[in-house]
């Protein structure tokens, strides 16, 4: 049985053992006189229990936080099923996958920005002369950030290329699919680029202004791109690359593992214990509260409220999603306002700055065969955590 590290400010551990050697370890702390009972999380156990008996994942970690605490942790099911099973647990280190743009990414290029390296509304050939190339002389930086550039979903992976030069060339030559501003579509070649600009303005790559600039502040020790091998047996495998290997610790997006696995869009490796850091350090700058987060809090109410072009209805903030078809993982209680992200490996991470709470979820839904589906897992989750921390709003 798993049992969990101790946690700040929590006051009492209860842990389960489930069928199939799934673990449940959940963590609350105790209410004292005068003070509001724990959040009642046992409709969140049961969706999370279902979810790796249905296999719609073969196993998750969860973390819910409010009000300046984890008032939930729950550990199902394996972390890996073949070769060999593997109980999933709570150090669990995974593959973020898109939840790079947000937490790496677009805090990277906001560093550069209070710095006044540039403008919001620069084009970004001003910065990188190359990406005027095929009509994108006036895709601006906030139209990256947006997903309003008209850029297409991926770089062409039809034929083989290899490496970061390669693919910095097919970024610049790549042309719009639509007019920029004309539309949302969420693209990874817009935080390709931006991750690109990143080195530029910086001198550094991406993965060494990361970890210097957004990591080591934060404390985040388990995270970083290119997890070394000593990491290995916590990594939790994705699915088998094209040569039929299982990966396990190599990026599962093939545009960042082409790349060498450091990119502006996936490649960041991470656990629930530093996402939580990294979530609530965020809630508490944005809130003006002390916080190691390195960016201004006005600066993160800019990132996370809309940010789209005028009369354009799906809502996106500068790397974080708001209201769009993406955001069934808010859930129908966390209100318009709040806003998150999700991986394609099977992370999600949604924020709700009016009732200070965020759900973390955690897994690699495509081990083993690339079938795994969480889409609904998250929506309920959220849904039932936010009826538990916030259930006047009814």
């Amino acid at each position: 049985m798993h049992v969990f590290p101790a946690a700040p400010r929590l006051k009492r551990r209860h842990v389960l053992m489930l069928t199939g050697a799934a673990t449940l370890a959940a963590t609350a702390p105790r209410a004292h006189a005068g003070q509001p009972p724990a959040p009642d999380m046992r409709d969140v156990d049961r969706r999370l229990q279902q979810a790796v008996t249905r296999g719609e994942a073969p196993g998750v970690v969860c973390a819910i936080g409010h009000d300046r605490q984890v008032v939930h942790r729950a550990v199902y099911g394996r972390r890996a099923v073949t070769p060999v099973p593997e109980a999933m647990t709570w150090d669990t280190v995974f593959d973020m996958a898109s939840l790079t743009k947000p937490v790496i990414t677009a805090p990277g290029v906001m560093q550069l920005w209070e710095q006044g390296r540039f403008g919001l509304d620069d084009p970004v050939s001003r910065y990188l002369p190359q990406f005027a190339a095929a009509g994108k002389a006036a895709i601006t930086i906030r139209q990256l950030l947006t997903h309003y550039s008209g850029l297409s979903p991926d770089l062409d992976l039809t034929h083989p290329w290899q490496g970061r030069d390669a693919a910095f060339r097919l970024t610049m030559e790549t042309a719009p699919a639509q007019p920029p501003g004309s539309g949302f579509v969420y693209s990874d070649i817009n935080f390709i680029t931006l991750g690109f600009l990143i080195e530029k303005l910086s001198g550094m790559t991406l993965d060494d202004y990361a970890t210097r600039f957004i990591l080591a502040p934060l404390g985040m020790r388990q995270s970083r791109f290119l997890p070394p091998g000593t990491w290995s047996a916590r990594i939790a495998p994705t699915q088998a690359d094209e040569r039929g290997q299982m990966l396990r610790g190599r990026v599962n997006d093939p545009s960042a593992r082409r790349m060498g696995g450091v990119a502006g869009h996936a490649g960041l490796f991470s656990t629930a214990d530093d996402m939580c850091l990294y979530a609530q350090a965020l809630l508490d700058r944005r809130a003006g509260r002390p916080s190691a987060y390195p960016l201004r809090p006005d600066t993160l109410v800019l990132m996370t409220t809309a940010q789209q072009p005028q009369g354009r209805t799906d809502l996106r903030g500068l790397g974080w999603d708001i209201a769009t078809h993406y955001s069934s993982v808010r859930g129908d209680r966390f209100p318009v306002g709040s806003f998150g992200h999700t991986g394609f490996t099977g992370t999600s991470l949604w924020l709700d700055p009016g009732s200070d709470s965020y759900v973390l979820i955690l897994t690699s839904r495509l081990h083993p065969d690339g079938h795994g589906n969480v889409v609904r897992l998250r929506h309920d989750v959220a849904t039932a955590a936010a009826l538990a921390l916030i259930p006047s709003r009814g």
